[in-house]
């Protein structure tokens, strides 16, 4: 991926004078350089210009810890009971406690139970599937980890739990869908086990979606939901397909659409960013589009009503193995599920662990060429923040400025170019490095005459 490296100049100049010396010579005293006084706004605050900080972004000791314990052995038993379920089509048997996907999603929601440490709230989320003449009850799984700031927003982790033979209506048909999408589930549970261990401050919610194959139907009827009831869904990460196999590259993909400039390219670009602090040697292949030429996940579906959403897959596909009886357990590399596990670990942990995301800055052209001042509310619970001017035409974060919080609010930032239009963010810093998600972009100078949101 291309990283861009803006050089931020800053340039601070100091006058001095020299008097005349009158007759007979006098002792010269030296005289004290004045200290300059703050710039204060029209309201009386200080502006800091420039801030430096010792408060930036970096590995949370506990987080790491978090991500060590995720367990290949875990992750391994999960898909061998998803397969073993005989077949997870959305019309096969509701009624058996063995097979079908009604003793799938059962077994789903005990699972959850199970690992949640008596912190998940799960809920099954009911709606009809009609399909080509069938229809048949559906639910998507919902385990819910409450945050303990009730503003802080929601992050989401999804995958879908059904599956398919080739026609994607037989209920009877043995299916295995071990990579597609067993592994995904897998994830899900293993997540939720590890970070179910402690609180966090913002709500995390897994969700097993029903109904993919037929056309996401899970995903649309939850997300549908989430927007009418106007939750505060931060991000909504897709888990599909990530079992990996022997061989493949050890690398993810992630599908953003408008990733320079959409709601879903800034959750590509912090998640990019996170994982590259935490695994560094598993990279993240970004693509700037919404999946894969003629496919499609459940993160369209939150796309659609306005809330960011990215897909994350494995390396690279066997079209051998899609909807087929060869995808199963035995052919996963689970060395390459952990680590795509651990990727979704530090992400959350990081969203949810870090202060809740700062309010979006005002931003105002100062005097000066490549002079901005930057205003925004700031919260107890901050301990820094990190200020992001991004280059428009950049899919990456550039060198951040950083400022503690106890200089941080009223802040003037030079020797930025004036000819560039940038995309200007915020995120707020804890002691231990953990990073929140950015703020929504907000885009200044040219060819732009007024501040405008990315989001609107």
């Amino acid at each position: 991926m291309r990283r861009v490296i803006i050089i931020l100049l800053a340039v601070g100049i100091l006058l001095t004078g020299c008097g005349l010396l009158s007759e007979p010579p006098q002792p010269v005293i030296p005289t004290p350089i004045p200290t300059a006084p703050p710039l204060l706004d029209s309201l009386g605050n200080e502006q800091v210009v420039d801030p430096v900080s010792d408060i930036i972004p970096g590995i949370d000791p506990d987080i790491a810890g978090l991500i060590n314990a995720v367990s290949q052995q875990q992750l391994m038993a999960y898909v061998q009971t998803l397969e073993g379920f005989g077949t997870r089509n959305s019309f096969s048997n509701v009624e058996s406690e063995t097979r079908g996907i009604g003793a799938t999603r059962n077994w789903i929601a005990s699972e959850f139970e199970r690992v949640g440490n008596g912190r998940l709230h799960v809920q099954f989320d009911e709606f009809t599937l009609s399909y080509n003449g069938l229809t048949a009850p559906q639910s998507n799984i919902v385990a819910t980890l409450p945050g303990t700031d009730p503003d802080g927003g929601i992050i989401v982790a999804l995958g879908h739990y059904d599956n398919r033979p080739p026609d994607v209506a037989d209920g009877f048909t043995r299916a295995t869908g071990a990579n597609d999408n067993a592994s995904g589930v897998a994830l899900l549970l293993e997540t939720a086990r590890i970070l179910s261990s402690r609180e966090w401050n913002q709500t995390i919610v897994f969700i097993a979606m029903a109904a993919e194959e037929q056309g996401t139907y899970g995903a649309r009827h939850y997300a549908q939901n989430a927007f009418l009831d106007n939750l505060n869904i931060l991000a909504a990460i897709n888990y599909d397909t990530v079992g990996g196999r022997a061989g493949i590259s050890q690398s993810v993909r992630l599908f953003a659409p408008g990733y320079a400039q959409s709601p879903s390219g800034e959750l590509g670009r912090y998640y990019d960013y996170v994982s590259g602090l935490y695994l560094p040697t598993f990279p993240v292949i970004v693509y700037d589009a919404l999946d894969r030429e003629g496919r499609w996940g459940d993160q369209r579906e939150f796309i659609n009503v306005g809330l960011p959403s990215v897909r994350v897959i494995e390396s690279e596909e066997d079209p051998d193995l899609i909807n087929s009886t060869l995808d199963t357990w035995s052919l996963i590399d689970y060395s390459y599920l952990q680590k795509v596990t651990q990727l979704n670990t530090a992400v959350l942990a990081n969203i949810a662990g870090a202060p809740a995301p700062p309010n979006q800055p005002t931003i105002v052209p100062m005097a000066d060429p490549g002079a901005y001042l930057l205003t925004w509310p700031v919260k107890p619970n901050v301990d820094g923040y990190a200020i992001s001017f991004r280059p428009i035409d950049s899919y990456n974060y550039p060198p951040f400025r950083f400022v503690r919080a106890n200089r941080a609010g009223n802040v003037v930032l030079t020797g930025l170019d004036p000819n560039m239009t940038y995309a200007v963010s915020l995120a707020a810093l804890d002691e231990n490095g953990a990073i929140s998600y950015f703020s929504p972009e907000v885009i200044v100078g040219p060819p732009a005459e007024t501040q405008v949101s990315v989001n609107e």
